[in-house]
């Protein structure tokens, strides 16, 4: 972290700040509306603490559904200017590893005071909107909120219940209405995802094993995998961030983008799909390369998340930009949106937070808190370290893998071959999922064989892996 220009640790008079804080936020704000009987949840991870948004769903007639999501109000306790801003405005995200978490914001902050604990009463801001039948979106409507957590539920259980694969979770069962409520969250999220993959939204999916970790030991590597629990969330946030981008705009306030531009390597993807017998537009076409991944993960699904890591290199980085109003918004080439900025994580992320403030300054009718050219230098800025963020993650992965490796020299794996080119062949072993050089037998090796290989050799703190081919 400290050779990418990251801090993992809080500073002194950061910790003094937290350390004086005892309770969360209480209401300040007369306007502030009481929605704490409404039965909301959240959906995380299993071993997630820290928790930004919860969810509600309201049938109405029609065939309507309100959806109202919860974030947490982080600004109401981590004031601008303040040591623990000027370490997150620095970091401007939380860094997950095997190794430990460096979250953005110190535990008692980020678990405790602004997450949104189960049993806890917590100010959020709450983005609402009414999903139609077609899964097009009206009624947007932003305002400040006091929410209760009725429910902390994770992403396998509810998947695998959802899918009828496994029992209702327990705590589900214990709260009156949750499970009624996930049920329609599941069905209307289907609608919003629906019209996104018509407009051209990208259906990819890439291969991030994830270690784990047993008595301190790392003892498997498992791939982080998409199920119906994922999904109903992220979509139900890519909503909200929609909506929390169009109300900005419409209050004639500045938003900070997520966005993704038009490939600039379009050629370069429609020669990949050329090699499959397909012919896209001359011109980027989102809805021609969904059509495209579309029918290669039917017809190939065990190469599908190797294809999808080519497409996404050749599509560039996403990054964060600053719209201001008047402006046409560049959008999101891989959601397939327009209108799209980062809202949903405040205790993770510090654009999140960014946008927070400019959401509670457009709510009071203040003027905007931030000049353009400080927005421009945090946009600049955010993409920066999200990016050296991403590459330590992925550095301590490898070496995770590597670690899990290291005693199994000789083995042999079947492998399929991720990477062929003057650089180095590439493959990555079914199972555990992990990648590594071919530096043995890699002649004539083209991208998608299925091959075997034999463990030679491990480097865990550069995190290389070396394979020969034994076919």
């Amino acid at each position: 972290m400290l050779e990418r220009g990251l801090q993992p640790d809080y500073p002194s008079d950061a910790l003094r700040q937290v350390s004086k804080l005892a309770e969360p936020a209480g209401v300040d704000d007369k306007s502030i509306r009481d929605l704490r009987a409404l039965p909301w949840s959240s959906i995380d991870n299993d071993d997630s603490r820290d928790l930004d948004q919860l969810g509600v769903a309201e049938l109405l007639e029609g065939n309507k559904v309100r959806i109202q999501v919860a974030i947490s109000d982080v600004d109401a306790l981590v004031k601008r200017a303040t040591p623990v801003d000027s370490h997150a405005r620095w970091n401007t995200t939380s860094v997950y590893t095997p190794g430990g978490i460096f979250a953005m914001l110190p535990e008692r902050l980020s678990t405790d005071l602004t997450s949104l604990n189960p049993d806890q009463d917590r100010l959020a801001i709450v983005i609402s909107y009414v999903v139609l039948e077609d899964g097009s979106i009206e009624s947007p409507e932003i305002y400040r909120a006091l929410v209760h957590n009725h429910a902390k539920l994770a992403y396998p259980s509810v998947a695998a219940w959802l899918d009828g694969e496994g029992p209702m979770p327990e705590t589900m069962g214990n709260t009156s209405g949750i499970a009624d409520q996930i049920r329609i969250q599941d069905e209307v999220t289907a609608r919003l995802r629906e019209r996104r993959h018509e407009h051209g939204a990208l259906n990819l999916e890439t291969i991030e094993p994830q270690a784990v970790v047993k008595d301190g030991r790392i003892v498997d590597m498992v791939p982080v995998e998409k199920n119906r629990a994922r999904e109903l969330i992220e979509d139900m946030m890519i909503a909200a961030n929609e909506v929390t981008a169009r109300y900005l705009t419409e209050s004639n306030y500045p938003t900070l983008r997520r966005v993704v531009r038009s490939p600039e390597r379009w050629d370069r993807i429609e020669e990949l799909a050329a090699s499959f017998g397909v012919t896209l537009p001359p011109d980027p076409d989102a809805k021609a390369l969904e059509s495209f991944l579309r029918r290669r993960r039917k017809a190939d699904p065990l190469r599908f998340p190797d294809l999808s890591l080519t497409v996404i290199k050749l599509m560039g980085a996403g990054e964060y930009a600053v719209n201001l109003p008047g402006e046409e918004p560049i959008g999101h080439f891989g959601l397939a949106v327009r209108d799209y900025s980062h809202s949903t994580a405040p205790n993770r992320r510090y654009p999140d937070l960014i946008t927070q403030r400019l959401l509670k300054g457009a709510l009071a009718a203040r003027p905007v808190p931030f000049g353009s050219d400080e927005l421009n230098e945090l946009a600049a800025h955010c993409t920066q370290q999200e990016d050296a963020a991403k590459k330590v993650e992925r550095q301590v992965r490898k070496s995770a893998a590597a670690l899990l490796l290291h005693d199994r020299i000789g083995q042999r794996f079947d492998a399929l071959v991720t990477g062929a080119s003057d650089k180095g062949t590439w493959a990555r072993v079914l199972t555990p999922p992990v990648e590594g050089r071919v530096v043995k037998g890699f002649k004539h090796l083209d991208v998608g064989d299925r091959i075997r290989v034999e463990l030679l050799e491990v480097d865990v703190e550069r995190g290389y892996i070396d394979f020969a081919r034994v076919d």
